[in-house]
């Protein structure tokens, strides 16, 4: 008797599985494989794996949505919106946010080429994001080990970000680059209230300044992107900010033109995608802004948090839909975390989307360049 029910809990019948749910299946390396081919594979391979796929999946959507996909609104106004034509040149408005870190890594070279061609609308970082891209025009950030002794370094003046390592000169160097700048800024601002500051007036004006084609900011300034920086003091530029306040009072920076700013970016796009790197500030700044939209239409996180401890930054896609910041699968939305270091995967990310197509559109007009 005891037999025969074990037997019965251990050999179940299953019920039939789903159409929708494929076969899980692994990449075929009999066969040569490039990273193309590699990605396509990751669909079925389950896992982080699959979750890169649709990653891939959404920022290719994201990327090639134009109006004219869209059939015109009856209550479309604007005359101008209805020519498919003008419509065909309306895509969606993409925010990439990304923590101080990533900009401290060689994962600033692929955000600057995101920037560099306007494959993005705009940027939303951390304080560490604006000074450290600034810095590493001015000095080296070197490759080190997570294991060097704190107290070593502070003896010979070196910072470590993780397994980098930032010799203190370089702040320096930064301190006499900004220094100079922020002065001129207050005498620019003078007594008028009207000409405050905001965090990403000053990131452009940083931008304009630097004129080096290896900085992100300098890019971003260059095509008009706006850098949004809510938490502007908390690091280097802050302490600059700070000693400045005592030899030149009255710089003013206001954050309510900056959060209106990003939001009126969020309520105008016609279609509204999140690219977020990391958690924290970044993160949860636009996806509030995408709540005044009713939802992004598209979002990809991508980061190591986990959401037992109830973080902004750990949580997955399907709590922001609860708050609208991401629209429901049922109302078009479409979205995943990967749960990965950003440093591994994003350059992959990019490299078969965004770059992808841009690698195609220059050999096309290579081309074409040949027949002429």
């Amino acid at each position: 008797m005891a037999s025969s029910s074990a037997q019965a809990a251990i050999l179940q019948r299953s019920e039939p599985v789903p159409d929708a749910f494929p076969k899980v299946v692994g990449p075929n390396l009999d066969e040569p494989q490039s990273i193309e081919s590699l990605l396509a594979s990751y669909a079925n391979v389950g896992f982080q794996a699959s979750a890169v796929s649709q990653a891939c999946e959404i920022i290719e959507r994201m990327r090639k949505w134009r109006l004219s996909d869209e059939p015109v609104a009856e209550d479309e106004m604007d005359e101008a919106l209805k020519d498919p034509a003008v419509r065909s040149q309306i895509g969606a408005t993409i925010f990439l946010g990304y923590t101080s870190n990533l900009i401290s890594s060689g994962l600033r070279e692929v955000i600057l080429f995101l920037v560099k061609h306007k494959y993005v609308s705009a940027l939303v970082t951390t304080a560490g994001g604006i000074e450290e891209d600034i810095i590493k025009c001015l000095g080296t950030t070197h490759l080190a080990s997570f294991d060097l002794d704190g107290a070593t370094l502070r003896a010979k003046g070196l910072n470590r970000i993780g397994n980098l390592v930032v010799p203190n000169d370089n702040y320096c160097k930064f301190e006499d680059w900004v220094m100079p700048i922020l002065e001129k800024m207050r005498e620019e601002q003078g007594d008028h209230v009207d000409n405050v500051w905001t965090p990403s007036r000053i990131c452009q004006r940083l931008g304009k300044e630097i004129d080096d084609e290896r900085s992100v900011l300098y890019w971003a300034a260059k095509n008009d992107i706006p850098v949004f920086c809510p938490a502007l003091t908390d690091g280097s530029l802050g302490d600059m900010i700070y000693f400045h306040s005592y030899k030149s009072p009255g710089l003013v920076v206001d954050l309510v033109k900056d959060i209106r700013r990003l939001n009126d970016l969020s309520v105008k796009a016609k279609k509204a995608g999140m690219i977020i790197l990391g958690g924290g500030v970044c993160k949860h700044q636009i996806a509030n802004a995408m709540l005044f939209r009713n939802g992004a239409d598209y979002a990809v996180y991508i980061n190591t948090g986990q959401e037992f401890d109830g973080s902004d930054s750990g949580a997955r896609p399907d709590e922001a839909v609860s708050w609208g910041k991401i629209r429901s699968a049922a109302r078009g939305g479409q979205s995943v975390k990967v749960y990965c270091d950003a440093t591994i995967i994003f350059p992959i990310i990019v490299a078969n989307t965004f770059a992808k197509a841009h690698w195609e559109s220059e050999r096309q007009r290579a081309e074409a360049g040949g027949r002429n």
